[in-house]
């Protein structure tokens, strides 16, 4: 307890003072130069760890070293591409959420030259199976030699895919491990899952549009939450309030199969409404760790539908038990060269297979079940407002950091909560060759002896990742019907429109005539080249040259403005010309 003060005794407020000039602490106050460099690079767009790339120009035999932007899509590695990535992600989202029109138009009638070479194929067919039931041998092999000829000939006219899948010889089969039988489930619905209805699904992907009693019509769209189960009662902070009772290890199998019960969630749900529903997203963890997805979808659902979709999907994993955990890190089983399998240390008995591990008991149940929590948010997001546009950035908030970096850990028990879940994630097993499997007593699939037994490279199991090891951003196919290289040239084709560019770097101009390229040949510079500068340099250069390019666009956006019936003088998603 402390002692009050006396009144008149009051200490005096700290005083701040300030360094002598010349001494240590006025010198380490400064700012440092290369701090600063690196905040205006960030501030312009500029990649910090640029690749130099040498360009040689065939032709002439001229070489100039190019940075070429690294790509990262983490802003603790780059910023600045972590944020053109995010913008990039924003407009895709933002080009497909509220589309009226399909994005993908059906395909172009055959010509006559295609129809030509699919009855040839079809001839070289009939012939091949004619001479393989007569056995000649020898017109087997030059009908496949003919028929690879063809089908070469048919992908360069332009069809998509293959019109038959190649012949197989007696040579493909050799080292296909898996010649065993099928081993097939029972794919009845569970009696404790809620029954839906089956419908065809139409080909489409825009949802309903509404009339108004003024006569207006509106297609509004929606956003979705998804969330996991509970696991314990947790606190704010999302830690648990009583960590021994806390299921650690099923929020472990929970986070690392999610990505499956997210498919068959879509899946069920284009089979109960009956079309092709579209959706984009992003995966992060909640508070307490556990990971969560949020999805803009086109078009409008009933929310009870969506409900019930949720509590009725789930993933059966039919994996061996791992009730028991038979090997721990310092006791761990060993390779046996002559065996070709790993054996345990002290019996030096092989491990159980993978398939006799499967087939131990045939009316074994699946090892896990993952579920939706009851929490299911849906809400409808009207288009071109600024709930939208709110929306958008809430979705891709955090595609830019680490899952383990997505909330700041500032407390111990949030710090021991982070590694109970972390020390539960290591010892789960990830996929069917995962080398966790060997601390069960089980040989993965396809086992080798460059694994290491307890020690997987898997994503799932690292302290970044919290389980979640594949893609964080999950979009349907039909959502904008491009792609990020896609959105990537058009935010390019909008700078040149703008300023007036007629040849862009792919070597078309605007009125799509080809122009004749000039072909370079590229290889990665070493940092200790002659002809490679140091990393200031390039990075002073490039914030020039950005800059200049940043004033000419503002210029060129100050002019469209000016001009009648100039609309809008926003780029692609809104940018201003940063990064691109």
């Amino acid at each position: 307890m402390t002692a009050p003060t006396l009144p008149g005794l009051a200490p005096a407020a700290p005083v701040v003072e300030t360094p002598r000039p010349g001494s240590r602490a006025a010198r380490m106050g400064l700012p440092r130069a290369v701090d600063v460099l690196r905040d205006i690079a960030t501030e312009y767009g500029v990649c910090i760890r640029p690749l130099a790339m040498r360009r040689t120009d065939l032709a002439t035999g001229l070489t100039e070293v190019i940075d070429l932007p690294c790509g990262a899509t983490r802003e603790d590695k780059c910023p600045p591409c972590a944020k053109k990535n995010r913008r990039l992600r924003q407009a895709q989202i933002r080009e497909g959420w509220h589309r009226d029109d399909e994005p993908l138009p059906p395909p172009e009638p055959a010509t006559e030259e295609q129809k030509t070479l699919i009855l040839l194929r079809g001839h070289l067919e009939f012939s091949r199976d004619e001479a393989s039931r007569a056995s000649q041998l020898d017109q087997v092999a030059d009908l496949d030699e003919a028929i690879r000829e063809v089908e070469d000939a048919i992908a360069a006219e332009g069809l998509r895919g293959r019109v038959a899948p190649p012949h197989s010889t007696g040579d493909d089969d050799q080292g296909d491990e898996d010649t065993g039988r099928r081993r097939k489930r029972s794919t009845r619905r569970r009696q404790d899952a809620p029954d839906l209805p089956r419908r065809k699904v139409e080909r489409r992907t825009v949802g309903k549009t509404y009339s108004a009693p003024d006569g207006s019509t509106y297609r509004p769209s929606m956003w979705l939450t998804l969330t996991l189960d509970s696991y314990g009662p947790v606190r704010p902070d999302g830690t648990p309030v009583n960590p021994d009772r806390y299921n650690y290890r099923r929020a472990a199998w929970d986070a690392v199969h999610f990505p499956r019960l997210l498919d068959r969630f879509w899946q069920n749900l284009r089979r109960c409404e009956g079309w092709n529903v579209q959706y984009a997203g992003c995966v992060e963890p909640q508070r307490r760790l556990a990971p969560h997805a949020h999805f803009a979808i086109r078009g409008t659902i009933p929310r009870e539908v969506l409900r019930t979709v949720a509590a009725a999907t789930y993933h059966q994993v039919w994996w061996p038990s791992t009730d028991v955990q038979r090997y721990t890190l310092d006791r761990l089983p060993v390779w046996d060269e002559q065996a070709s399998a790993w054996v345990d240390p002290d019996t030096r008995e092989p491990l159980t297979t993978w398939t006799d591990a499967l087939d131990d008991d045939p009316d074994a149940e699946p090892v896990h079940l993952v579920r939706f929590g009851a929490q299911v948010d849906a809400r409808g997001v009207m288009p071109g407002t600024e709930d939208a546009e709110r929306t958008i950035r809430y979705v891709t908030k955090y595609i830019t950091k680490h899952t383990g970096d997505c909330h700041k850990i500032t407390t111990g028990r949030q710090r021991a909560h982070l590694d109970r879940l972390w020390q539960e994630l290591q010892v789960t097993p990830c996929t069917d060759r995962c080398a966790n499997w060997m601390l069960y007593g089980v040989q993965p699939k396809k086992a080798h002896a460059r694994l290491k037994p307890g020690r997987c490279k898997g994503k799932v199991h690292q302290r970044d990742t919290l389980g979640i090891g594949g893609r964080r951003i999950l979009i349907s196919r039909d959502w904008s019907g491009k792609t990020l290289s896609d959105h990537k040239h058009d935010a390019r084709a909008w700078v040149r429109a703008l300023l007036g560019v007629t040849v862009g770097l792919d070597g078309v101009d605007d009125q799509g005539a080809t122009v004749e390229p000039v072909r370079h040949a590229w290889e990665l510079a070493r940092p200790d080249d002659p002809d490679v500068g140091p990393l200031s340099h390039r990075l002073l250069r490039s914030i020039s040259e950005r800059a200049r390019w940043r004033s000419e666009l503002l210029a060129a956006k100050d002019r469209a403005a000016q001009l009648p019936d100039s609309g809008s003088a926003t780029g692609v998603g809104g940018t201003t010309g940063e990064g691109l």
